[in-house]
């Protein structure tokens, strides 16, 4: 008996509803190009929202990707911008685990907070627990 190690290429499957659904919106021009546009009006608002993010608290980042994974699903462009995105990502990743630069980042941040907790320290030998805006007689300055 012979073991055949070819491999069979399984039946296509048909189409999920989605599918359907999208290839019977594409026949309309009609209902193709108010699906297009609210596509673009949904991965605009999610882009826009992740734009706002880098300069307000939120996941700036993940916001941009997001909306740009929903623009690819309709626009060519937004799959080139999303692959340079991707691109950039990898890259970034791969810096941060560059073991040199995560040995310095390392030393530079024990730096950085032992001279903090020196200047916290020293603060608290001069003034004690009082607050900054509280101190009455600043000799220290003077």
């Amino acid at each position: 008996m012979a073991i055949n190690h070819e491999k069979v290429a399984p039946p296509p499957e048909e189409p999920g509803l989605f599918h359907r659904f999208r290839a019977r919106v594409r026949r309309n021009p009609l209902l193709n190009t108010a699906w297009r546009a609210g596509v673009f009006a949904v991965g605009a608002t999610v882009l826009i929202g992740g734009l706002v993010m880098m300069v307000t608290p939120g996941p700036g980042l993940l916001g941009i990707v997001i909306g740009l994974a929903i623009l690819a699903t309709e626009f060519a462009w937004a799959q080139r911008a999303l692959h340079r995105a991707k691109t950039a990502a990898d890259r970034a990743k791969e810096k941060a685990f560059d073991p040199r630069r995560r040995r310095r980042n390392t030393i530079l941040g024990t730096l950085t907070a032992g001279l903090l907790a020196a200047a916290a320290a020293a603060y608290l030998v001069i003034y004690g627990p009082t607050l900054p805006w509280h101190i009455e007689d600043p000799t220290f300055w003077t």
